[in-house]
């Protein structure tokens, strides 16, 4: 194996042997998934049930229908029944909060978050000051059910909730508060639950920050690097993928199995930032569950409400857009094109490339918006263990250019690594630390920002960072091809290198009479030091 390429560590957790699910697809995973815990009549009848103010109902297992408890269950429906598990409202507290944008920033917002039983009539609470909430919105309930995959993991069943909020106003901020019967956010004992947001301004003329990085998981490093985020005071957070790693160790060793519950250590970690900054996610390698759905995505559509204005929301949740200020942003699932890790690739049918040259047509038709940020999982340029996806590059590489994305961010390889402007693969100038570039003349900039709080890759050259440059003229590296195989390459765009826990803060400056639009760019160690800055300034063609 040469160094870096794809090993078992890299492959979602199934519980199917790794030797196996190297070679199947992600529907191929679920189907054996289903067959094999059928066989053991544990997974009849599991899946997603999205029941609006269900209270009690849950999904009728194999062991219900031994029981007598409800109807009998029939190949792989769910079957709604009632729970067996019955709290007092009282003594059930919400928690793992996160929000984010709607598909529209100025006017929507999601709230998401999560109860450990089942609870009557889930709502959330609105309002302009927070002892005011009047406007009250039913939430949506999403029960997801995890069956025991080993004698070590117990089945899991976990209550996701959503309400959505349209109509606000742009520029506003709102206070708010989650609750059901017997927990009401809004009286005087609960009053420090609630949480706050704000709506994107109505018009393109405010400076703004926002954050991103991919890779986080459950650690000390995460902790640190969100709470080191949260005094950006972003407007917004862009996550890479591989969001939480629900594996029992994280470390990808041969005995892991799958462990839905991890999800409830992540969502409990992020709360304090994701309550009050809109998490905006998309879908990495890791984030595919084969057990919940076909395609792995499942129980990303359980957890998340994301903009619903990509190619195909109830299947691909990871693919939105959406305008804050004078920015667009779209995510993209990688997972779609990866020559490396071919479990999902081509599962839109090429869908998501056409709604991504449409997307970017409209954006750099808008008069409003000065710069295009795409974000997705897989790199399309990197030297650290996973090196370049020749499938990212070859599906979108082209796009980028002719829209003149201005800044790309990925995760995947656990490190932070930024290139000088690139073209058609090749660098066209060299962009020091400090430096600035114009997309229009350049070409694009690409961000690996996958030091989010997993356990950190390396380079294959040592690194070169603010305060300690080591540059070189190359690096040899490689890209994944269409085969599956990784081509040695030596590459000149390699220019900022850092081996440690990080992320990226970008402020966006509309500009004024005289003075262009620019995003400021600045990487920032877990520690809070500056690794590296540089400034994307449009001139114009």
């Amino acid at each position: 194996m040469l160094s870096g390429m794809t090993s078992p560590r890299d492959l979602p957790r199934t519980g199917i042997p790794d030797k196996i699910a190297s070679r199947m697809s992600m529907a191929e995973q679920h189907a054996y998934l289903r067959a094999k815990f059928s066989r053991r009549g544990v997974l009849r009848g599991g899946g997603i049930v999205t029941a609006g103010a269900l209270g009690g109902a849950g999904l009728v297992t194999a062991a219900d229908n031994a029981l007598g408890n409800g109807a009998p269950a029939s190949g792989s429906s769910p079957v709604l029944a009632t729970s067996a598990v019955k709290v007092d409202g009282s003594l059930v507290a919400p928690f793992g909060r996160h929000l984010a944008f709607g598909a529209d920033p100025k006017t929507q917002m999601r709230v998401s978050w999560q109860v450990p039983f089942a609870v009557k009539r889930p709502y959330l609470r609105v309002g302009r000051e927070p002892w005011d909430l009047g406007r009250k919105v039913e939430a949506e309930v999403r029960r997801l059910h995890t069956p025991a995959l080993s004698k070590k993991q117990p089945e899991v069943e976990q209550f996701y909730l959503h309400a959505a909020l349209d109509g606000l106003r742009p520029g506003t901020t709102y206070y708010y508060g989650v609750g059901h019967d017997g927990f009401d956010p809004a009286s005087a004992e609960r009053i420090s639950t609630l949480g706050s947001f704000t709506t994107a301004p109505a018009g393109a003329s405010e400076k703004f920050v926002f954050t991103a990085f991919g890779d986080q998981g459950v650690s000390y490093d995460a902790l640190a690097n969100d709470q080191l985020l949260l005094g950006q005071n972003p407007a917004f957070h862009l996550h890479a993928g591989d969001i939480c790693y629900a594996d029992e160790s994280g470390q990808g060793k041969e005995s892991d199995t799958y462990d839905a519950r991890v999800w409830d250590q992540f969502l409990a970690q992020t709360e304090s930032v994701a309550a009050r900054v809109p998490w905006m996610v998309t879908t990495g390698n890791h984030d595919m569950e084969a057990w919940y759905s076909p395609n792995g995505y499942g129980g990303q559509s359980a957890r998340w409400s994301l903009p619903d204005n990509g190619p195909d929301a109830g299947s691909a949740p990871g693919i939105y857009a959406f305008v804050y200020g004078n920015v667009g942003v779209i995510a993209l699932d990688a997972n779609d094109v990866s020559y490396e890790i071919p479990a999902n690739k081509g599962y839109t049918d090429g869908a998501q490339t056409k709604w991504l040259a449409r997307r970017l047509k409209a954006l750099r038709a808008d008069d409003a918006v000065d710069f295009v940020v795409v974000f997705f999982h897989h790199c399309a340029y990197s030297t650290s263990t996973h090196a370049s996806d020749g499938g990212v590059r070859d599906a979108w590489g082209d796009l980028f250019e002719q829209y003149q994305v201005d800044l790309v961010v990925n995760g995947h390889n656990h490190v932070y690594e930024r290139t000088d402007p690139v073209r058609a693969g090749e660098r066209t100038r060299k962009l020091p630390v400090g430096g600035t570039t114009d997309p229009v003349r350049d070409g694009t900039v690409y961000v690996t920002a996958g030091g989010a709080g997993k356990k950190l890759y390396d380079f294959p050259v040592p690194d070169s960072y603010e305060g300690n440059l080591n540059e070189r003229d190359s690096v040899l590296s490689f890209r994944w091809t269409e085969h599956r195989v990784p081509d040695p390459d030596r590459v000149e765009w390699s220019r900022v290198r850092y081996t440690g826990f990080s992320f990226i803060a970008v402020e966006s400056d509309p500009g004024a009479t005289g003075r262009p639009p620019q995003l400021q760019v600045t990487a920032l160690a877990e520690s809070g030091r500056r690794v590296d800055h540089f400034t994307v300034r449009r001139r114009g063609s």
